[in-house]
């Protein structure tokens, strides 16, 4: 696994999705890239908005594939807050902007553009896991 701690994470953000996104384990197809980076965003910017008082903090990120399976697995892991994000209900995107209540609207385009999405809170940490199927013709 490719990987790097940023400390602190405050006003971060670009450069940890810059750095995920430059990992070599990135496919070239440029929608599956798009829907990745999307994803990468929406958590990462999370984490810096919500996990540390102030910001202040550290981030780990880092990204794998699983040659066998052409598996991107991306996966963030901070010591702040306890917050699983999947426990939040889906908004209702029938409503127009102003009718919907602020908020959940990041991590329900996650669920929709990743594979797979998981949340563990283990030894103190929070470990968002997202997962995408790549087209092995393509990376």
């Amino acid at each position: 696994m490719m990987k790097k701690r940023f400390n602190p994470i405050k006003d971060r953000s670009s450069e940890i999705v810059a750095f995920l996104m430059a990992s070599p384990d990135m496919p070239k197809d440029e929608d599956v890239r798009f829907k990745i980076e999307l994803s990468i965003e929406e958590a990462v910017e999370n984490v810096v908005r919500y996990a540390y008082e102030g910001g202040i903090g550290w981030l780990e990120a880092g990204t794998s594939l699983d040659d066998k399976s052409l598996l991107l697995t991306i996966e963030l892991r901070d010591a702040g807050m306890p917050f699983n994000p999947l426990e939040m209900d889906d908004p209702d995107v029938t409503l127009g902007a102003n009718e919907r209540p602020v908020g959940g609207l990041g991590i329900y385009l996650c669920k929709q553009m990743m594979d797979n999405i998981e949340y563990h809170y283990k030894d103190g940490n929070n470990i968002l896991t997202m997962k995408k199927l790549v087209n092995p013709e393509k990376v």
